[in-house]
């Protein structure tokens, strides 16, 4: 915010510090002129319909001044809210004007009939977006007398008639005390009450009274109050600052953060303007900067929403996003998205704000004016402070800064010393850290002591994820570990990831510290056992804090991340066997998640392939854990059973072949198996019945499925008849999915019917096999789930059958019916997915790989099976992995003959095919 007062007392006023010319915003003269001139010749209704309309006009020419003028210089927030609350100021006082003057004049007035007009909240801040609220206190000395209700009607009619958004009451002085008194919400806008017009003496009096009568006294009740007040919304916005489409004005880190520093250090300080915090001490010249920038750009985006929109919208959505840094002038660069960019200063004003936060409440407990947090009960059976610390307001702090800095790895050692005694750091140890960064030297980097502190961080007190945390904000982590400091506050522009990098790094660190308290023993019971039973923690550890250092740069990240990784991990004191194996789990972060997610791990070659490609058992150990911990540190619903059951079957499997042989894992072994577990699962089933269910199948059937599906398929096909489709659907809940199961005549393009017909109903297909008999049946199965990622209901069930019946029967045309539904929503536009189709002919023994990673949609699965089914291809199964708006299917397909597709020209051929359908599916999704 500008030094000068932004707020002006008096209607004659014109503001310093307006983002264009005054008389460019509104020219005062003119209009009260042109109004002048036809009053005398207008009635009543002429004239307020001649006011309406100058002021309309006056209204959006001087809006387009502005908003032209933020489009020249787009972070000249203060400037730009300034000069929108003069604009509404000098509207409202020629209203207040006509209706007074002409509309109702009053030649000698009583002392009841006085009348002041007050702007409250923001408005009564001088700070107005665009399109904000008018927020208007008319102020009488008693009752409210016939007059004042005519001018107050008089009034409210032409800003309606304006258009504008007006939030009024009509209250004495007295009014104002007592329902102050009875409502922190009514308080807080008195609090920031500014005089338009009308009877200066009257709203000087409710000034004086307010802070006599109500605010003395009672600072330690409103600051509890608005606490209170920004936990709840802050909850309701998602709990914290990392969400990744924040809301500018309510979220954690944003406006009303900052305005509820302000309006607590009023009421207690009775500032005018945040300048006036230096004096006072709360703030050093440093963090008043920081609340200026904050406070600018904070406001600068808000104004940018409001005429993007042209309504008064304050949540950052994806699409909006893009808009937003547009026009504040950030460039794609460094492999990275302006976008991107944008975001990442987003966080990192959001993360100052609470910094800011933290600085004034822990003054306020100084003070003695807000209560110091509840630690008495506890203060006993905290471990003694050691020297140089000392505990103060209850929390961790130096005994002197000389002491302090004494040793520089002391701005280690805080953080192992709050972990240890479970004290939060005071805010002045967090100010003196802060400005001694620069401490934190190649030589503290290499300082044994230093090292041993940080991996004790890591590794010693069951809680990393606290001292990391508060490390990153305060800049300490970047500062002892550079190669960390690209990823601060560094969103990535997509819909899978919920958080930046440096907070996922940090969520999956504490992903892997609850497993290992024993949090997760029911959810996570291979995880849980393999760290109890014992792995390298220090490797694991390092391991998840490097997955990620490469984000964000022009190279794969995964590649650089690796090389990276072998330079840090050596710097933390590990050896070259466990740096080695630190490098070999960054570089293949992903492998897991990625053979589990979209490969089809029926396939022998598929677990022979990743088994080869870990090793060992040792290795496969310490990447599940870290694959589980990353899925898990994704985001809010990211991980789920059918996450967790695809990474189980391909670590069972995978250590399997690791003990016993790679070539241990075969398709005829397997499928032995499994015709010897549906003989003994059907034993009320003749022999020769079961002999014919058994000898109808290849083998790839037998291993593809399990013996659950192997029954279902069993009962579906006993008697079946030519004409006849049948279907079983049935809730898979160790999947958290549908599993749809048919039974039918094969003929060409089933599975995209199917596809189809599942669509339709809203179905996400997350898995899909099917079969041929010898004896000429399809077996198609599906898992899907409904749009909230979860099994359909019951009650779904027989909609979802009947509906598939008719897509079967051709009653329902499927692409006809899903042109509608095959939209994309606005705010997931902004998204760029280019398209990538690779053919693999070596992942599986009797298919070819078809990998189509691209732009997710409802219609796309359909589209694509389609497609291939006008081409003659077999679809034996689809594996669909979807992250966000990206989406990976995978088919194992043949060609016509039965045969892979080895000949380029048929691949070529193909892949034009499936781009020109998904080309044309984006066509519509975004029409």
């Amino acid at each position: 915010m500008p030094d000068p007062d932004p707020r002006p007392d008096t209607a004659a006023t014109t503001p310093d510090h307006l983002i264009c010319p005054a008389v460019e915003i509104f020219d005062r003269g003119a209009i009260m002129a042109a109004i002048r001139d036809g009053a005398a010749d207008s009635d009543a209704a002429g004239l307020r319909a001649r006011t309406v309309g100058l002021l309309r006009e006056a209204l959006d020419s001087g809006s387009a001044a502005i908003a032209a003028a933020l489009a020249e210089r787009p972070f000249d927030a203060h400037p730009a809210v300034r000069a929108q609350a003069w604009l509404t100021d000098c509207v409202v006082q020629t209203v207040f004007d006509v209706a007074t003057r002409h509309l109702h004049p009053l030649n000698s007035p009583t002392s009841g009939e006085r009348l002041a007009l007050l702007a409250v909240g923001g408005y009564g801040r001088f700070e107005m977006a665009p399109h904000s609220d008018v927020d208007l206190l008319f102020l009488t000395p008693y009752k409210i007398t016939p007059w004042a209700e005519s001018v107050i009607e008089s009034m409210l009619y032409m800003l309606w008639d304006l258009r504008l958004k007006v939030g009024h009451s009509a209250r004495t002085v007295k009014d104002c005390l007592r329902l102050g008194r009875d409502d922190i919400t009514i308080r807080t806008a008195l609090l920031e009450h500014r005089y338009i017009c009308g009877d200066a003496a009257l709203a000087k009096e409710l000034g004086e009274r307010l802070w006599s009568e109500l605010f003395r006294g009672t600072e330690a009740e409103f600051i509890e109050a608005k606490l209170a007040e920004r936990e709840t919304r802050h909850q309701k916005q998602g709990g914290q600052r990392y969400v990744v489409e924040p809301n500018v004005k309510e979220g954690k880190g944003g406006l009303r953060d900052l305005q509820t520093l302000f309006w607590v250090a009023k009421y207690v300080h009775q500032v005018s303007r945040i300048a006036d915090f230096k004096p006072l001490g709360v703030f050093t010249e440093e963090e008043y900067a920081t609340f200026e920038d904050a406070d600018e750009f904070l406001w600068a985006v808000r104004c940018h929403l409001h005429l993007i929109t042209d309504r008064a919208m304050d949540q950052l959505t994806f699409d909006l996003q893009v808009e937003v840094a547009a026009r504040m002038g950030y460039e794609d660069k460094g492999g990275r998205r302006a976008v991107e960019h944008f975001m990442q200063d987003y966080f990192r004003h959001a993360t100052a704000v609470g910094e800011l936060t933290r600085i004034l409440l822990t003054s306020l407990e100084a003070s003695h004016v807000k209560r110091e947090p509840l630690l008495q009960g506890f203060i006993k059976r905290r471990k003694k402070v050691r020297p140089p610390f000392t505990m103060r307001q209850g929390r961790l702090t130096m005994t002197t800064p000389e002491d302090f800095l004494a040793d520089k790895v002391n701005l280690l050692r805080i953080f192992q010393e709050a972990l240890r005694t479970g004290l939060l750091i005071h805010p002045d140890a967090m100010r003196l850290i802060t400005a001694n960064l620069d401490q934190i030297d190649d030589e503290m980097r290499a300082d044994k002591t230093a090292v041993r502190i940080f991996l004790d961080l890591l590794l010693k007190h069951g809680n990393p994820e606290r001292a990391l945390r508060r490390m990153n904000e305060l800049g300490v982590l970047a500062a002892f570990i550079p190669e960390f400091q690209p990823i601060v506050a560094m969103m990535q522009f997509n819909m899978y990831h919920s958080y930046t990098v440096d907070e996922h790094t940090i969520q999956v660190i504490s992903a892997l510290a609850e497993i290992e308290r024993g949090e997760r023993l029911e959810e996570l019971p291979v995880a849980s056992r393999i760290l109890t039973e014992g792995v390298n923690r220090k490797v694991l550890y390092v391991a998840l804090f490097c997955h990620d250092l490469g984000k964000g740069r022009e190279e794969d990240h995964s590649i650089l991340g690796a090389r990276l990784a072998r330079g840090l991990a050596p710097r933390l004191g590990l050896t070259k066997a466990e740096t080695k194996t630190v490098e070999w789990l960054v570089r293949y972060h992903l492998l897991m998640s990625d053979v589990a997610q979209k490969r089809d791990l029926s396939d022998p070659r598929t677990v022979r392939g990743f088994a080869k490609a870990v090793g060992s058992k040792e290795r496969l150990d310490l990447l599940l854990v870290l694959t589980v911990c990353d899925i898990r540190g994704v985001g809010p619903g990211v991980w789920n059973n059918w996450k967790a059951m695809l990474l189980r079957e391909l670590y069972k499997q995978t250590a399997f072949a690791l003990e016993e042989g790679i070539e241990t894992i075969s398709t005829g072994a397997r499928a032995k198996e499994a015709r010897k577990a549906l003989r003994e699962a059907l034993p009320d089933w003749d022999g020769k019945t079961l002999r014919t269910e058994s000898l109808r199948h290849y083998d790839p059937y037998w291993q593809g499925l399990s013996t659950a599906e192997h029954i279902v398929f069993a009962r579906l096909l006993r008697g079946i008849t030519p004409d006849e489709i049948r279907i079983d659907l049935t809730q898979d809940h160790d999947r958290d999915a549908t599993r749809a199961a048919f039974a039918l005549a094969d003929h060409p393009g089933i599975f995209s019917r199917l596809a189809g017909a599942l669509a339709l109903v809203g179905a996400n297909v997350v898995d899909a096999r099917t079969y041929t008999s010898k004896d000429g049946w399809a077996t198609p199965v599906f898992w899907v789930q409904d749009h909230e990622g979860k099994p359909f209901e019951e009650t779904r069930l027989a909609r979802l059958e009947d509906m598939i019946h008719k897509t079967l029967r051709g009653e329902v045309v499927a692409r006809e019916a899903m042109r509608d539904r095959d939209k994309l929503k606005k705010r997931e536009r902004a998204f760029r997915v280019p398209t990538n189709i690779t053919f693999d002919n070596e992942g599986s023994e009797i298919y070819t790989i078809i990998e189509v990673d691209t732009r997710d949609r409802p219609g796309l699965l359909y589209d694509l099976t389609r497609t291939m089914a006008d081409a003659n291809v077999y679809i034996a199964s689809a594996v669909i992995a979807t992250y966000g708006e990206q989406v990976v299917d995978t088919f194992y397909v043949k060609d016509m003959f039965g045969l892979k597709f080895h000949n380029e020209a048929k691949r070529k051929a193909l892949e034009k095919k499936l781009r020109e359908a998904i080309e044309k599916g984006a066509e519509r999704a975004t029409a």
